[in-house]
């Protein structure tokens, strides 16, 4: 039977996206008294010297530091409370929610639900503020050996992100299954038409081609505190020149904000078409009564 489709989902990257800062600076670096200056740097030579890959170089830095080989993922899920937000993080969320909540939406029992998909540390987000909030979090995972973190089991690079795009549009959230499976566009949970893709740079350029090329929304957001103005400058390449996001903004997610104005005013016309195409689909199952 086929799925309802009365569902809206929000997908957000995380660093520089939901946050200001790389999670690993205020968390794990932080911890290990490592100087997040020489550490990215040192990750960024594995990658051009030696040919590894983004997320598979700052995990292996990572585990040459007897401190941080230490630790286990509890101790990372422990950590997820010094992350930092950009402002309106975390309440934003519950307060998105409440549009969906008004009476002409509600009769069609439409919801709005919250994902991260990051090329960060799961763990970490597990413990943190936003972790209530979301419907699902995926991000790079360490396996452990004897209670220590010892051997990546997971990563996540900007193009694997894509997958997890259709694992939301098709409802697939657990990792055993698999995303490939077949399935009709009228039995996915959460077309891609009902999707707003939230991110900050070309990492998430798949991400926003998938949502841009099959009806959804993407929004670049950039740090307006940025005084080199790196930030904005991806965001500007990203929507006037690349022609990737339907929207730039700065990353500003309370009240009135201009973000915030847009994902509001789009969930809201996400929402009036949900509820327009399922009133012809009941108009169009109606058999007049033949006259009296």
């Amino acid at each position: 039977m086929p799925e309802p489709q009365n569902i809206l989902a929000i997908v957000y990257d995380f660093d520089h996206t939901l946050s200001p800062h790389y999670m690993q600076d205020h968390t794990i670096l932080r911890h290990a008294g490592i100087d997040p200056a020489e550490f990215w740097p040192s990750c960024t030579a594995l990658i051009k010297e030696r040919g590894y890959d983004q997320e598979l170089a700052y995990m292996k830095r990572m585990l040459d530091y007897d401190s941080i080989r230490a630790l286990s993922n509890n101790d990372l899920q422990a950590m997820g409370p010094d992350l930092t937000f950009f402002p309106g993080v975390p309440d934003f969320f519950e307060e998105l929610n409440t549009i969906v909540h008004q009476p002409r939406y509600a009769e069609w029992d439409i919801h709005l639900e919250h994902y991260v998909v990051t090329s960060g540390l799961k763990a970490i987000l597990e413990g943190s503020q936003i972790a209530k909030h979301v419907k699902a979090m995926f991000g790079c995972e360490f396996d452990e050996d004897q209670g220590h973190i010892h051997f990546p089991k997971r990563t996540i690079s900007h193009t694997q992100k894509t997958q997890f795009l259709f694992r939301v549009n098709k409802g697939l959230l657990n990792l055993e299954q698999d995303v490939n499976d077949h399935m009709p566009e009228e039995a996915r949970r959460v077309p891609f038409r009902h999707m707003i893709y939230v991110g900050d740079g070309p990492t998430d350029v798949p991400c926003f081609t998938v949502i841009k090329k099959n009806g959804g929304l993407a929004v670049a957001v950039y740090n307006p505190h940025d005084t080199t103005r790196k930030s904005f400058k991806k965001c500007y390449d990203l929507a006037h020149h690349a022609d990737r996001v339907h929207f730039m903004a700065p990353a500003d997610y309370q009240t009135g904000s201009q973000l915030r104005l847009i994902l509001e005013q789009h969930i809201m016309e996400m929402a009036d078409s949900m509820v327009e195409r399922r009133r012809q689909a009941i108009e169009g199952t109606r058999v007049p009564a033949p006259p009296p």
